[in-house]
């Protein structure tokens, strides 16, 4: 069997639209449209979306277990959305006030800062409004409480954190970790109008957890914070210091993790925690070890692990609520 050949006349007539398609008027429509849409990935991505979502994650099963069980869902929307704004917010201010050093590092140079898609003043107004809606909506909707400690979480972030301790001190991995475990009190209170013992201690296990978190992404980006003059623990200590420091604070969140057992926790939560805690801590002295023998360190190892940990831990902690 032959192939057909093609003529002329077998194909279709070519449009006047498609032709104008290839116009300067058409490409002056087209352009306009993908301008938009990078200004409003840009604003986007000054929320910082992957970080929302991990601080999300404990927030509504700390919710689920001060209402032992399910919590009304509109308290629970609400939440979420005022939580998601307060989030984006403090990560907005920050791309504000880091704008000078994210441009020397790799890492960040490609926001939308130094990169010039959003403006600076931009960039602060955006920020502005996203803190003041969110707090306002938890205000209006929740309590006072839940409002405050969101305002708080904010100005901690961005004052604190992002001005003060980044800049000056390489502690400020531990002592940022504050704003980053506040989620879990803010739910607890919009549930409950206050804070008990289940929700400080969920608190501690996200505080401690973090220094092995964002001890190992340093290691990884270690000369990008060398560069622009950030004293992260990993540029001013040396590997195994890093190391050391990371399985003392492993152990600790395992250790305060099992605490809950002294406010009637579960056992899906406390086979859970002791599993995924003892994993965290295991994988912590394989860190520790490498940096020992002068291995390569393979950080991210223990990054994605303690990412799977926290997240594994507070949906037990919301099962557990739940049976």
């Amino acid at each position: 069997m032959t192939p057909t050949v093609s003529t002329v006349s077998d194909r279709p007539p070519v449009s006047a639209p498609a032709v104008a398609s290839g116009s300067p008027a058409a490409l002056v429509v087209a352009r306009p449209r993908r301008d938009v849409l990078a200004v409003v990935k840009a604003y986007v991505a000054l929320t910082k979306p992957r970080i929302v979502e991990l601080l999300l994650v404990t927030t509504v099963p700390a919710m689920m277990l001060a209402a032992n069980g399910l919590p009304r869902l509109w308290l629970v929307a609400v939440v979420l959305v005022g939580g998601s704004l307060a989030a984006g917010a403090a990560n907005a201010l920050n791309c504000y006030i880091d704008r000078d050093i994210d441009q020397v590092m790799r890492r960040t140079s490609r926001r939308p800062l130094p990169t010039h898609v959003v403006a600076p003043k931009a960039a602060l107004w955006f920020g502005l409004t996203l803190a003041f809606s969110s707090v306002t909506m938890m205000a209006v909707f929740t309590n006072w409480l839940a409002a405050a400690l969101t305002a708080a979480a904010i100005v901690y972030y961005d004052v604190v954190y992002t001005m003060w301790l980044k800049r000056r001190t390489w502690q400020n991995t531990v002592w940022g970790g504050i704003c980053g475990a506040a989620p879990v009190l803010i739910g607890w209170a919009a549930v409950t109008g206050g804070l008990s013992g289940p929700a400080w201690v969920l608190f501690a296990v996200v505080f401690l957890w973090q220094p092995p978190h964002f001890y190992a992404l340093a290691i990884k980006f270690k000369d990008d914070y060398a560069r622009a003059g950030i004293p992260m623990l990993p540029v001013v200590a040396s590997a195994r210091r890093v190391g050391f420091e990371s399985v003392v604070y492993a152990w600790l969140t395992l250790v305060v993790s099992l605490v809950m057992v002294a406010f009637d926790a579960g056992p899906i939560y406390l086979v859970t925690a002791a599993v995924t805690g003892g994993l965290f801590v295991l994988e912590s002295h394989r860190l520790y070890g490498r940096a020992r023998r002068g291995e390569p360190l393979k950080p991210m190892r223990l990054f994605h692990w303690s990412t799977t940990y926290l997240t594994l831990l507070f949906v037990a902690v919301a099962v557990d609520a739940l049976v």
